[in-house]
């Protein structure tokens, strides 16, 4: 049986990116985390370590800085675009690449001050294969908590079964979403712009990130699976320009507290939040006639 190489790939993880537009006394800053990966016509540094065709990581690098001084940094799926299509159309061997960017959110304190915020990562991942782009957004670390409205009985059962089946509970939980947008965007081999035409990614990810919460706040829930679909298909419906979305939702227990040694009553006032193990509940919402991802993910 020959031996063969399968899949491979390659790329710079995690460059850590902080850019100041200065365009007047109020400045705005974008604090970003950028991963490359890239594949293609690389079988030879595999084999025979032929290194002809190997960008190497370091230049990857210092193409994201130069990027980011070149043309800035506003939405991080343009940035996105514009560095994975670089990659792609620059080199010969590389026929596909996949930039991943997490963003840190800053709240404003003065037109130069800023303080870090504790919200949530702003994400988008785009792959792009020499003529189409596909763009998936996404938030990671939304957290979210319900202290009423949260049921879980009815389940099945075993020898190993010990959990009591409750009509009231904390619900929490962590959520990591990721969407993808409806269709690739193509790039005709002549075109230097980007050819997207849908709402813009900020105001689409604002959006997205409110029905999530509404879904999260306004449904009853009688298991974290029924919210996770909730909250999917509330997207879904409000938005037309995603073709579907993955939520990833860890189910962060909250147990409450026995106070009888202490002669008191605990009438769902006090809990311990247990930060492992943790109940994992992912799944995919999607539309009928939505095409196969092929690439996207």
């Amino acid at each position: 049986m020959a031996i063969v190489l399968g899949h491979n790939q390659y790329g710079k993880a995690e460059i850590r990116l902080l850019h100041v537009s200065r365009d007047d006394a109020t400045h705005t800053i974008r604090d970003l985390n950028v991963s490359v990966t890239l594949s293609g016509g690389l079988a030879a540094t595999h084999l025979t370590g032929d290194n002809t065709a190997v960008l190497t990581t370091d230049a990857q690098k210092n193409t994201v800085f130069a990027y980011a001084k070149e043309y800035g940094v506003d939405q991080i799926e343009d940035f996105a675009l514009l560095l994975a299509r670089h990659f792609v159309e620059s080199q010969a061997a590389i026929s596909f690449a996949r930039v991943t960017i997490e963003q840190y959110p800053w709240d404003r304190l003065g037109g130069h001050s800023f303080c870090r915020s504790g919200r949530e990562v702003r994400t988008a991942m785009v792959s792009y294969d020499g003529r189409d782009s596909w763009v998936v957004s996404g938030l990671r670390d939304l957290i979210l908590l319900n202290t009423a409205g949260s049921e879980f009985w009815g389940f099945a059962r075993d020898r190993y079964t010990t959990l009591a089946e409750t009509t009231d509970r904390i619900l929490a939980t962590a959520v990591n979403a990721r969407w993808r947008h409806a269709g690739a965007l193509t790039r005709e081999p002549a075109s230097t712009g980007l050819e997207w035409s849908g709402p813009g990614w900020a105001d689409s990810c604002c959006a997205v990130r409110e029905l999530l919460l509404a879904a999260f706040a306004d449904t009853h829930s009688y298991s974290l699976q029924q919210t996770l679909f909730a909250m999917g298909r509330r997207v879904l419906d409000g938005r037309p320009e995603i073709a579907e979305i993955r939520l990833s939702l860890p189910n962060k227990h909250h147990f409450e507290v026995d106070m009888s040694p202490f002669g008191l009553e605990n009438a769902g006032e006090v809990f311990y939040a247990a930060d492992r193990p943790y109940g994992l509940i992912e799944g995919t919402v999607t539309r009928d006639e939505a095409p196969p991802p092929g690439k996207a993910w």
